[in-house]
């Protein structure tokens, strides 16, 4: 008998498959590397300049994206719009920061 996880299929389910193993590795590291790694590309993106300071920050939105699109299922109608607005603020920021504008 398949349960649902075994006919599950598509992109959903291929990018939860291949998103298992890296998931896994960054819950088992310290709370502080993650927390050292997301000010850094802060800092990096805040204090650097062009197109430097924008790819920090598109780091932080494509990780934001990426746990974004794992968790949706689970959120609710704010929690999405609260996710799809954060990574909308950080898309601009760094389009401004890359650009010059900021």
């Amino acid at each position: 008998m398949e349960t649902s996880d075994e006919r599950r299929t598509g992109l959903r389910a291929a990018v939860e498959r291949r998103s298992a193993a890296p998931v896994v590795v960054l819950h088992r590291l310290p709370r502080w590397v993650l927390l050292v790694a997301v000010f850094a590309l802060l800092v990096v993106g805040m204090a650097g300049t062009g197109w430097v300071a924008a790819a920090g920050v598109l780091v932080l939105a494509a990780a934001l994206a990426w746990f974004a699109y794992l968790n949706w299922p689970a959120l609710d109608g704010p929690g999405r719009i609260l996710r799809l607005v954060a990574l909308a603020v950080l898309v601009g920021f760094a389009l401004g920061r890359g650009i010059g504008r900021f």
